[in-house]
């Protein structure tokens, strides 16, 4: 075991937590001032149901040697058979443990911002539970279990997925989608105004997500190295281009670069590069995220022409961004950083056969989560009931789902002025 390894990714691992109270900001910052609590929470409660379930059996069935090409075996449960001797790699596995959790945690919550406005904390809350069970520990499996008995995306397929680009955005952009349909639309969507009610929240959160994800894509190095430095140049230059990539198209459709767009591309820019950021080069990345943040740009505005009420953009920043990041692989990974000819993209001298394999690994995880998620959310719905009432979405799900508000205007209100005798 590598002391320094062991120190970078202890790093990287508290850096991505740090995601998830970063996600809940830019997510809280974006709804109206009547539900930014439950926006918020929707987040903490990730925080809090997902660490249970990882050392119970999270871990087991992501990483665990006894398994198959599917899921996991049954040694890990409850973390047994690890010790702090225990190595994974250069690491003790403790470590390897903790890293991967943080991943399993802000998966699940960027999923909420798709039902933003409209759905009821505990059914959010038993939602967690089972989409984490049935659909992100086999996909994390699928695309991080590099081992003997390891996941097929990771070992049969081959395909490219550095940190995250399928397990992670793809994974729960195609879930989002799945409840936005499951929920439907917000009350007086398309007719009542729901702009963002605190956008130096959005602009705080979008900071701290990008300062996390150098631990995401960087630490995905699994050690202090040469690859987590590429991983490190990439998720910087490609964040800047994407921000670059999404101003250009606001600026052509409506004269002006907005503050909401500028907190967007860069998360837009960070969701494609998540795959990619140890087969590009700098250069590539840097077009890989002009391309991503005008495509993401373009794709948030679909879903009015749609009719799908994706609240705060989850599939057109997260689905469509992990699309093109996982895709673009096939065109602008290089021969030297994705290990010879043969796996270079088309653009570095090799042939369709990669993109192919990004292609297949793309498709099959958005196909099994939205398949699975659609059937959770409408489970839950019959039975519990996963929407709140009318009455409750319209004058405001924090009061009701939390007993308490975000801003105290009554304290802020009146007059001191004393009147009378």
């Amino acid at each position: 075991m590598d002391t320094g390894d062991t120190a970078w990714i202890l790093a990287s691992s508290a850096l991505v937590l740090l995601m998830t109270p970063g996600l809940a900001f830019f997510y809280g910052g974006m709804v109206r001032a009547k539900s930014v609590l439950n926006m918020m929470m929707m987040s903490f409660i990730a925080l809090a149901i997902v660490p249970v379930l990882w050392v119970l059996y999270g871990y087991s069935f992501a990483f665990s040697p006894g398994g198959n090409r599917w899921l996991g075996g049954f040694e890990r449960l409850g973390l047994d058979n690890i010790s702090a001797a225990t190595a994974y790699g250069t690491l003790p596995e403790y470590v390897f443990v903790a890293f991967q959790l943080m991943f399993a945690i802000i998966t699940v919550a960027l999923i909420s911002g798709a039902i933003a406005d409209r759905a009821k904390f505990a059914a959010w809350s038993v939602f967690v539970v089972i989409w984490m069970t049935l659909v992100y520990f086999p996909v994390a499996h699928w695309v991080f279990d590099f081992g003997d008995n390891g996941g097929w995306i990771a070992t049969k397929l081959a395909a490219f997925d550095f940190a995250g680009g399928t397990a992670v955005h793809i994974n729960a952009g195609a879930a989002g989608l799945a409840l936005a349909l499951v929920l439907g639309k917000r009350v007086g969507w398309k007719r009542d105004p729901m702009r963002p009610h605190n956008l130096p929240f959005v602009l705080l959160g979008a900071g701290l997500l990008w300062f996390g994800w150098f631990g995401f894509n960087a630490g995905s190095a699994v050690g202090s190295n040469g690859l987590a430095g590429l991983a490190f140049v990439n998720t910087a230059v490609a964040t800047a281009a994407a921000i670059l990539g999404w101003l250009a198209v606001e600026v052509v459709k409506e004269g002006k670069g907005t503050s909401l767009g500028g907190a967007s591309g860069a998360v837009a820019g960070l969701v494609a590069i998540t795959p990619a950021c140890g087969t590009l080069s700098p250069v590539g990345s840097i077009a890989l995220g002009l391309v991503a943040g005008a495509i993401c740009a373009w794709a948030v505005g679909l879903k009015f022409r749609f009719g799908l009420d994706d609240s705060l953009d989850v599939v057109g920043i997260h689905l469509v961004g992990g699309l093109v990041g996982t895709l673009l692989i096939g065109f602008l990974a290089t021969k030297t950083n994705a290990g010879g000819k043969a796996s270079a993209g088309l653009f570095y001298g090799g042939d369709a056969s990669q993109l192919g394999k990004q292609a297949v690994a793309a498709f099959a995880v958005l196909a099994y989560s939205f398949v699975l998620t659609y059937i959770i959310g409408k489970l839950i719905d019959v039975t519990i009931g996963f929407r709140v009432d009318e009455e409750t979405e319209v004058s405001g799900i924090d009061q009701a789902e939390h007993l308490e508000t975000a801003y105290d205007y009554a304290a802020s209100g009146g007059s001191s002025i004393k009147t009378g005798a």
